[in-house]
């Protein structure tokens, strides 16, 4: 740690304080700033060259008296303390407690940017993780180590959403090696207590660790949050042996923070002016997730994205699809129903599902069920939209068979409640329950066996080619 300190300020904007003629300073590293009243306040170096080094202050420049503030370099990089009780904690932003209780007892400090991990050491994603909602085991099955993301739009429930699964998730056998860290940045308080008050009622909160920056809090926070609780899921999987499901809210507010940051530095803006390096940015957070080999513990990722006017094509939403295996959508058409959760089946994919289902591991008719239910449901949203021109009365017999089976789908699959939790058993019992509303020839993509099990019509429903 240097011991010298620097009066060589030149100034203070948006955050950001430029320092003009300090050596050797590498990028980074962490810096104590001084004010003239002798209070601390903790920064990061973003930019270093010969002629200016830019740091960025975490509780803001306002009120710093450039005359008078001194900043020291502490050679080393932005870390947060970990220990084996950080379960059952609520930390800031920057890893500090916000629960009134001690900080973490434990010489134990991890940089929050990571290490960098061999992608060759990398283990393919598999294992099914039961999230108690039909239309993410059944249809979107999430698996250990994969990156699912939430798009979302504006006054959607993804928060409600996000909370439920915390409660819920679950890696059916290993249960007691299961873990979730959960972070929040940019939100109001009565979503933080929202939160807060959900996981410890439920009595998840025990088995959680909870990161929250506040929309009134640094807007310079939001950047390491993120990182700072992927470096407690790290601690978790990789040297506790635990499986670690990590949950982002929302990762448009950290966007929105690089930009207001690439800004105030001067980088040059790309699309919607956001700064070019936004998909790297992305990628160094969303790639830590994963398995390694010869570690059993694991990081499965939740990002919520919420697409400014429910547009998918938003450079946010855009790039983190990229990045990511597959997303859930919601769809606002069936929140205004009043359909919760209001997941939109058709856009949303799970692209590592095959992986992560079927016999010993879910169920062995699982993945054709889930097939069957995508092209029974798209062949009944066809006959819906053919329905709003011509009108139900005019459709065939085997179309209003499907107009039926759409209706009950999205009210009895699709809709459960908020505090209703089904296993995998449950899902796929309800999913040939529903099938069962069609008449067996219509049912082209399961397995003889497995209809002759579990399929029951009754003859009395309308007649579907």
């Amino acid at each position: 740690m240097s011991d010298k300190e620097y009066r060589l300020a030149s100034a203070a904007r948006g955050g950001l304080l430029y320092m003009r003629g300090v050596p050797g300073v590498a990028l980074g590293d962490r810096v104590v700033v001084r004010d003239h009243s002798g209070r601390r306040r903790s920064g990061q170096v973003i930019r270093t060259s010969e002629e200016v080094v830019l740091v960025q202050v975490l509780e803001g420049t306002d009120g710093l008296d450039l005359e008078r503030t001194w900043v020291r370099f502490l050679d080393q990089p932005f870390e947060i303390t970990v220990a084996s009780d950080i379960l059952g904690r609520v930390l800031s932003g920057v890893g500090q407690p916000r629960d009134g209780r001690p900080p973490l007892l434990s010489g134990l400090m991890r940089n929050v940017n990571g290490a960098p991990v061999n992608p060759a050491a990398r283990a393919y994603p598999r294992e099914f993780i039961q999230t108690g909602i039909s239309t993410i085991d059944g249809l979107n099955s999430l698996v250990r180590g994969q990156k699912l993301p939430i798009f979302s739009g504006s006054g959607l429930p993804h928060n409600r959403l996000a909370a439920q699964i915390v409660r819920q998730a679950r890696l059916p056998g290993e249960e007691s090696r299961f873990a979730v860290v959960f972070a929040a940045m940019g939100v109001s308080f009565s979503v933080a207590q929202f939160f807060r008050d959900s996981f410890a009622e439920s009595g998840a909160l025990r088995n959680v660790v909870m990161f929250l920056n506040l929309a009134d809090e640094p807007t310079i926070e939001r950047l390491i949050l993120p990182r700072a609780a992927l470096t407690a899921a790290e601690y978790l999987a990789f040297e506790q042996d635990l499986h670690v499901l990590v949950v982002l809210t929302d990762m448009t507010h950290y966007a929105e923070a690089l930009r207001e940051v690439a800004t105030a530095k001067g980088d040059v803006p790309a699309r919607k002016g956001y700064p070019g390096y936004l998909y790297s940015d992305l990628a160094e957070i969303y790639e830590r997730a994963g398995r390694i080999r010869g570690h059993h513990g694991s990081i499965t990722m939740m990002p919520v994205v919420s697409m400014p006017s429910d547009d998918i094509t938003h450079p946010i939403p855009d790039l983190t699809g990229y990045i990511t295996e597959g997303q859930l959508v919601l769809s606002r058409e069936l929140d205004n129903r009043g359909i919760y959760p209001p997941v939109d089946v058709p856009p949303s994919l799970s692209r590592l599902m095959k992986d992560g289902i079927g016999e010993a591991r879910t169920r062995e008719d699982h993945g054709h069920v889930a097939t069957q239910l995508y092209a029974c449901y798209a062949r009944a949203l066809d006959a819906r939209n053919l329905a709003s021109i011509i009108g139900s009365d005019e459709l065939s017999e085997s179309d209003q068979g499907y107009l039926t089976f759409a209706e009950a789908f999205e009210r009895r699959f699709v809709g459960q409640g908020e505090d209703e939790e089904r296993s995998i058993v449950e899902t796929l019992d309800l999913a040939w329950d529903l099938l069962s509303l069609l008449p067996p020839q219509a049912l082209t993509r399961v397995d003889p066996a497995d209809l002759a099990k579990h399929h029951h019509w009754r003859g009395d429903a309308p007649k579907t080619a």
